[in-house]
């Protein structure tokens, strides 16, 4: 039962920071969705993000990790937190385990930059705020893969994938809440004549 009350705490945490929304979304992989889970709400508060982290970090206590890399703009807190979680790597500065993050460069792939590096045989978790489609987190794998760096598990806050998220890696995710995202020709929503709103932009109202 421990579990379930975990979990209970944990969605406490996005209820109560709006995190998760209800109405007629497009998400970013462009499905359509009745809810949107805005991991920036629950993580715009360092103590809620703290928590996260943590107990996001517990799940791979057992693994080595010399440093966490998170795809930018939604895995940079979390990624963050986990980081901060994790335990001091050896050989290491006294700054704790790092955590960078992976970009869109200027032709829209991720890459690292700000002179962030990785080295050969580093022990790589990849961190995400929510798996839908787990597009980022497969692209923020291959820019550690191709640093010649070994990603050896991958983490999210949320997956609402309905576990179709495959890495290819140890895979944990703290809550799994499988939401039912459509193609927009499919979308029961659009169907009954509603507009889907991009959260990321002014929230409009959505007929009901």
């Amino acid at each position: 039962m421990g579990q379930m009350l975990k979990r209970e705490e944990l969605l406490k945490m996005f209820e109560a920071a709006g995190a998760i929304r209800h109405g007629h979304f497009e998400l970013s992989s462009g499905l359509h969705s009745g809810t949107y889970v805005q991991c920036a709400l629950v993580l715009q508060y360092p103590r809620f993000a703290e928590k996260l982290g943590q107990a996001l970090a517990a799940l791979f206590s057992d693994a080595k990790i010399d440093a966490v890399v998170s795809p930018a703009m939604g895995g940079l807190i979390i990624g963050q937190e986990v980081a901060r979680a994790l335990p001091e790597p050896k050989h290491s500065s006294g700054g704790g385990t790092p955590a960078l993050f992976v970009e869109r460069d200027a032709s829209g792939m991720m890459a690292l930059r700000r002179g962030f590096s990785l080295a050969p045989d580093q022990h790589v978790l990849v961190v995400e705020d929510v798996w839908t489609t787990g597009g980022s987190t497969q692209e923020a794998i291959r820019v550690v893969e191709e640093a010649g760096a070994r990603v050896v598990a991958a983490g999210a806050l949320i997956d609402r994938s309905g576990g179709k998220v495959d890495f290819e890696v140890e895979t944990q995710s703290l809550i799994q809440l499988p939401i039912a995202s459509y193609e927009e020709e499919d979308c029961p929503l659009c169907r009954e004549g509603s507009v889907a709103v991009k959260p990321g932009s002014r929230f409009v109202r959505t007929a009901h």
